[in-house]
């Protein structure tokens, strides 16, 4: 039996245990006795401190000079135990690096692991953005691509993306040349290399290497047409980090920027069970592995003693900003609108939907058939299912069509749906909450009937392409909505992927027939 009064009135840490005497959770407190006090005297805990205080047994304690003390402590006992109360510091998602070779010519790639020799840059929270800066640089600075390089020049040599260091068409010192313009740029120096160049182009210019000057005016040009697609960036001096956070259901969604002299540099998503002292949590155990940045930009305060710890990590002067208006603020809200991009974008795409087509729940999963065939032969259908906006793809399936030798889209989708819910019902299966039908209102028609015959009641639609009229059963005149409604848009990415599917499926038919 756990008692509070049992403990003294001293900053330190406390240590829930299980039977078996596992941690199961690590706190910090100013005052001991009376914040344990406080899990026993709520009248209402929240479910995840209510298992906690239930499958407790035993409390242990340390004690500590000051609250100071107590915060490095905590965050040192749960890298020891990983209690599973705790939260645990894992990014939502893995992103990859650029990584630059250590050859006698350099090559650039992408590297899904910060692991191998090489320099790593990143990571890249965009697979866009970084695809646009790797082909830039190779085409800027026609680097070599190949992971082996051949004996006599490629097609990139021939259309001047490459100067073939293969055949020693260029020497080893003028490519590290390129290389550490390479460097330059990915390390954010774009401004240094500029007047670099500037100075390189003029200094050709005078010796009359009219050639040479063109090619480096044009990687000024290319260099600066890159300066101005980076976004988000602003005229300052030293880095900072951006926090924000989202709590629902039980769980934090929170996001972090790393913005280097006012460009975004890197995202960090984290993803965790909610405690009531997650906030300052998250920040010991973030910042006791990362350097504090001279400026955090965060939503809410934090205690004395945790400044105190990050001055003493950081070793300079740091500057907490908690912003209510201006540029600052305004930041903190780009996060949040991140943080719901991310992580909520699905859920906010299925409700606006379910209002549109007024249905009574948001659906959650979605089903959408396509039809494929070329002039009536190797006919295929497709099947692609979202959950929660997002594509499914275990759960997408593909038919041969069996009954239809014609071109009959309509008996093509009566197979289909015929096929899979057959298959569901025999099985128990979960049924989707909407059905998209990829055509008009005889598609829709046929659709239905099968699905009166196997006595499925599922909700049902179709959107004809071109006019992209969506078709409503006993609704005569089809829903016609905007080109900017995000109910729309939804229903035409899901469409859009069958149609993808369904295309790739009869390719590859259409393939096995040419051999055959």
């Amino acid at each position: 039996m756990i008692d509070p009064d049992s403990l003294p009135s001293n900053p330190g840490c406390y240590l829930f245990k299980n039977t078996k005497k596992q941690v199961l959770y690590v706190g910090k407190a100013k005052n001991l006795k009376k914040r344990v006090k406080t899990y026993y005297q709520k009248n209402e805990l929240d479910a995840k401190t209510q298992r906690l205080i239930d499958t407790s047994t035993s409390l242990d304690f340390f004690v500590t000079e000051n609250e100071t003390e107590a915060l490095i402590l905590e965050n040192t006992l749960i890298k020891k135990y990983l209690p599973r109360y705790n939260i645990r510091l894992r990014d939502a998602k893995t992103y990859a690096f650029i990584r630059l070779t250590i050859d006698t010519f350099p090559r650039l790639m992408i590297a899904r692991k910060k692991s191998g020799s090489g320099i790593f840059y990143g990571p890249f929270v965009s697979a866009q953005e970084r695809d646009y800066i790797l082909n830039f640089l190779n085409k800027t600075f026609r680097l070599r691509t190949c992971k082996k390089m051949p004996k006599k020049p490629c097609l990139r040599s021939h259309i001047k993306l490459c100067d073939a260091p293969c055949i020693n068409n260029i020497a080893p010192q003028e490519y590290q040349k390129r290389i550490e313009k390479t460097k330059l740029i990915l390390n954010g120096k774009t401004k240094h290399l500029l007047k670099k160049l500037v100075k390189e182009m003029n200094q050709l210019s005078q010796e009359q290497n009219y050639e040479k000057a063109l090619e480096i005016r044009n990687q000024i040009s290319a260099i600066q047409r890159l300066s101005e697609h980076q976004n988000m960036q602003r005229e300052i001096k030293h880095d900072e980090d951006i926090l924000n956070y989202v709590v629902k259901d039980d769980a934090v969604y929170l996001m972090l920027f790393n913005v280097s002299k006012g460009i975004v540099t890197t995202k960090n998503e984290y993803v965790f069970e909610y405690n009531p002292d997650f906030y300052e949590e998250f920040l010991v155990q973030y910042y006791s592995e990362k350097p504090v940045p001279p400026e955090l930009i965060i939503p809410q305060g934090i205690s004395s003693p945790l400044k105190d710890f990050l001055q003493k990590k950081s070793q300079r002067k740091i500057i907490i900003t908690v912003p209510l208006r201006g540029s600052k603020k305004q930041l903190l809200d780009l996060v949040k609108k991140n943080i719901e991009g991310v992580f909520f974008a699905g859920a906010i795409k299925m409700e606006k939907l379910g209002k549109q087509l007024g249905l009574h729940d948001i659906p959650q999963v979605i089903e959408c058939f396509d039809i494929s065939h070329l002039s009536g032969t190797s006919t295929v259908g497709s099947m692609v299912q979202f959950r929660n906006g997002k594509p499914d793809k275990n759960n997408y399936r593909r038919f041969k069509i069996r009954t239809v030798d014609t071109i009959d889209d309509y008996a093509a989708i009566r197979e289909i749906i015929r096929r899979r819910y057959t298959r569901l019902k025999q099985t128990n299966g979960p049924y989707p909450d909407l059905i998209i039908i990829d055509g008009g209102r005889g598609q829709l028609n046929g659709a239905r009937a099968e699905l009166e015959t196997l006595g499925v009641n599922i909700p049902i639609i179709s959107i004809a392409k071109k006019e992209e009229d969506i078709y409503l059963p006993n609704i005569p005149i089809p829903l016609r909505l905007s080109s900017k409604n995000k109910a729309l848009h939804a229903i035409q990415e899901i469409r859009d992927e069958a149609h993808r599917f369904a295309i790739k499926y009869n390719r590859l038919l259409r393939k096995k027939s040419m051999i055959s």
